[in-house]
């Protein structure tokens, strides 16, 4: 009687300015807030990165690279594949480690969820204020690393997916999002507006045009922090919640489309 396939290993990497979970002491918040747990019941092993937060797709590509392998090393199944979900700028990453990095052989599927694929307006509009007043210069003579200004530019992201292509065997998947600038956290009301008079709908930060990528499975009634299920405004009337059956649906594509056993 053969034994049953363990389920796949998920691995749950963050974007820009992003850990893999964030506290003092006992303390924890997890980035996937929520998420991890739901995926663990279905017994799934959980990888959870962490990454530079503000460095360049290439470096933290290598990064995501060498905790995945480890990982699955440690979970004693080196030469599994696995499925990313990939938040933000974490899809950029993940798409320039499969395709530049050779890991094509240890990944069965990609989700991304609003990565800005086609850049943000909003990136051009810092990069061209921070220009203005020398502030990368600053950052940068202070010893800070903040190479994703440059990496999530409309022109930036253009020529990575003119270098960066899709890997056979490998399949991508893409969720949007999109919220009115009046039920975003008040933190986005700028990038909003920005983001709005360039690229149109968006979740404050990403468009969904921007997002879009591979199969693209759905836009969510979400802001940028809510997609993983950080919640920062008190929703009244058409309520989104708690965005965990959303991931538990994007599972059951994969399995149709035999990502997962």
């Amino acid at each position: 009687m053969s034994m049953p396939q363990p389920a796949t290993p998920i691995v749950l990497h963050h974007g820009i300015f992003g850990r893999a979970e964030l506290g003092v002491g006992k303390l924890k918040l997890r980035y996937y807030n929520g998420i991890d747990v739901a995926f663990e019941k279905l017994g799934h092993s959980i990888i959870i990165p962490t990454v530079h937060p503000t460095s360049s797709i290439e470096k933290r590509a290598r990064q995501l690279k060498s905790i995945i392998r480890k990982q699955l090393k440690h979970l004693g199944r080196p030469k599994d594949r696995v499925v990313i979900f990939a938040h933000s700028m974490g899809g950029l990453d993940a798409r320039y480690m499969i395709h530049k990095l050779e890991m094509a052989d240890y990944v069965s599927a990609l989700v991304t969820l609003s990565t800005p694929h086609h850049g943000s307006a909003y990136a051009d509009w810092c990069l061209r204020n921070l220009d203005r007043v020398r502030g990368l210069q600053v950052m940068r003579f202070l010893g800070l690393d903040v190479d994703a200004c440059n990496d999530l530019t409309i022109e930036a992201c253009a020529r990575f997916n003119e270098k960066i292509a899709d890997v056979p065997g490998v399949q991508y998947f893409s969720i949007s999002a999109s919220r009115p600038w009046h039920r975003v956290p008040p933190m986005f009301y700028h990038s909003h507006k920005v983001i709005s008079e360039v690229q149109g709908p968006n979740d404050g930060l990403v468009a969904v045009e921007s997002a879009k990528w591979g199969e693209h499975l759905d836009t969510w009634p979400a802001d940028h922090l809510h997609v993983v299920n950080r919640r920062f405004v008190l929703e009244i009337k058409n309520k989104t919640g708690d965005v965990t059956p959303r991931y538990l649906k994007v599972l059951e594509r994969l399995r149709e489309a035999d990502c997962l056993p």
